[in-house]
């Protein structure tokens, strides 16, 4: 049986089932992509920062920070227009831009546990349809046999589709979800270095912007 003849057989709920898929698919690739932590935090370029704050050279860190994409490029920036000023405003300006950025770090992961939640529904939807076609077979009186082979065939075949996509996705859920709370995690203390050194009370880094 080919993979099409194996797709059909599965009755109609088989096509929701492949747009699972293919988002599914879709989100896994952008999202290994996304959250790596050298696109999140690239290691080399917060040292520059952390160099650059330490000398009070917050117009050079100024310049480094819009050449980057990095999301944690604004959470410094603000930090940094915000320097001399008293460390829990800094905080709050920076809780605010960081909480932005979070969004972007977490899209698209919720739609990943839709998928791996309605998945397996589907599946077991397929299942009831498939058993309502066998149990209308056994009630006819022609070609009683093939339809109630295509029924139980439309049955398992959904709910074998639907577990296959639903489990593997579910875990990569999981996985998402703890890379991204871990990355945020390592954004908060990125910041709160940098943060050290942008005191506002004793003015330790003196901005310089000329």
């Amino acid at each position: 049986m080919t993979l099409w003849e194996f797709f059909v057989k599965g009755g109609p709920l088989m096509w929701p089932l492949l747009a699972c898929s293919i988002i599914a698919l879709a989100i896994i690739i952008e999202r290994s992509f996304a959250l790596r932590q050298s696109k999140i935090i690239p290691r080399s370029l917060m040292e520059e920062v952390e160099r650059l704050t330490r000398m009070g050279r917050l117009a050079d860190v100024e310049k480094l920070l819009r050449r980057s994409s990095s999301p944690i490029c604004p959470v410094i920036m603000v930090a940094i227009k915000n320097a001399g000023m008293r460390r829990e405003i800094i905080k709050d300006y920076m809780e605010e831009a960081g909480a932005k950025e979070a969004y972007t770090i977490d899209r698209y992961i919720d739609v990943l546990g839709i998928i791996a939640t309605i998945s397996p529904l589907l599946g077991l939807l397929g299942t009831v349809s498939g058993m309502i076609t066998s149990f209308h077979a056994v009630g006819g009186e022609n070609q009683a046999n093939q339809m109630l082979a295509s029924g139980i065939s439309e049955a398992l075949i959904t709910t074998a589709t639907g577990l296959s996509i639903g489990i593997p996705v579910y875990i990569f859920y999981r996985f998402f979800i703890a890379r991204s709370d871990y990355l945020l995690l390592e954004m908060e203390k990125t910041a709160a270095r940098v943060l050290e050194y942008l005191k506002g009370e004793n003015h330790e880094v003196q901005a310089q912007k000329g």
